[in-house]
């Protein structure tokens, strides 16, 4: 029943600002018919800065003042997250890539600067090999790794990408627990507790009750044989200029996996952020932020 009402259901009203520390205007672009929300200021060099799995573009809130200095700042919500639409697909990689690249086509970027955390790392790092013209550099931020599951070293994610549950028994779990499932994710990924205020939590909670919500969170990790089989055997091929970045606290993939990943990448940088998970641009913005300013200047 829950999934059926869901599916009846028109397409949520786009709220006109950024639920954020700032207040900015969200904008859309169609992208083959789909509805893709973004935040976009500043002006100079582009930059995009894409998100993990199961986020949005609030993880990147302490990002935008501090870049917009300087460049273009564009964050998206991917297709099936945050306040994009939703649509009935599979969520393959070549899929969610052919919509990335459409976002940029549509508003008009040749090449940009890419920032990826975590999921968005492996979006970014799957553009760097599939459109190397479209990209300037790359900062991979707890980025996607090789052998996924094998790195996975938190029981809490491993058991939801292992997941195979129906959609509708995860819809029906998420509205009966959602607020204490949303909770135990971001302690999970964040390292201080005591910046998971009740407002962050709040905000994280009422992003997981999005309409359509709980199919892509499903499809993305069940497609990752497929980013294992592609992209994944490919990273050695990065030929751009890439930094990698670290929470030395990171409960997902632990600091070696980072450090392998820049073993892999001819030319990489790597930097270990100290005190933070996960998640390190938005646990320690400041840091990472001056590692981005200085990593990006033309």
């Amino acid at each position: 029943m829950l999934t059926l009402l869901s599916a009846c259901a028109k397409a949520p009203a786009m709220p006109p600002w950024f639920d954020s520390i700032y207040r900015l205007p969200v904008k859309t672009v169609l992208v083959e018919g789909q509805r893709i929300a973004y935040l976009d200021r500043g002006d100079g060099p582009p930059v995009i800065l894409v998100h993990g799995f199961g986020g949005s573009m609030w993880q990147w809130e302490y990002q935008q003042s501090a870049l917009a200095a300087t460049h273009r700042v564009i964050t998206p919500d991917l297709l099936g997250s945050g306040l994009s639409d939703k649509p009935d697909i599979e969520y393959r990689p070549e899929q969610i890539l052919a919509y990335f690249l459409g976002f940029m086509d549509a508003l008009g970027i040749d090449r940009a600067a890419m920032v990826g955390n975590s999921l968005g790392a492996g979006v970014v790092m799957s553009m760097a090999l599939s459109h190397p013209d479209r990209v300037d550099r790359l900062v991979l931020i707890s980025g996607l790794p090789k052998n996924v599951r094998e790195k996975l070293v938190s029981p809490l994610i491993r058991r939801a990408v292992d997941s195979r549950a129906p959609v509708w028994l995860v819809e029906l779990g998420n509205w009966l627990a959602g607020r204490w499932v949303t909770e135990t994710v971001l302690k999970e990924v964040i390292h201080d507790p005591a910046l998971l205020t009740p407002v962050v939590i709040d905000r994280a909670y009422r992003n997981r009750q999005r309409p359509g919500l709980i199919h892509p969170l499903l499809a993305l990790p069940r497609n990752l044989p497929l980013w294992e089989e592609g992209f994944a055997l490919r990273i050695q091929e990065i030929s751009k200029p890439t930094l990698i970045l670290w929470g030395t606290e990171d409960r997902l993939f632990p600091l070696e996996v980072g450090r392998e990943l820049h073993e892999m990448i001819p030319g990489s940088s790597f930097v270990a952020i100290s005190e933070a998970g996960h998640i390190p641009q938005w646990e320690r913005p400041n840091v990472v932020n001056a590692h981005l300013i200085e990593f990006l200047q033309p």
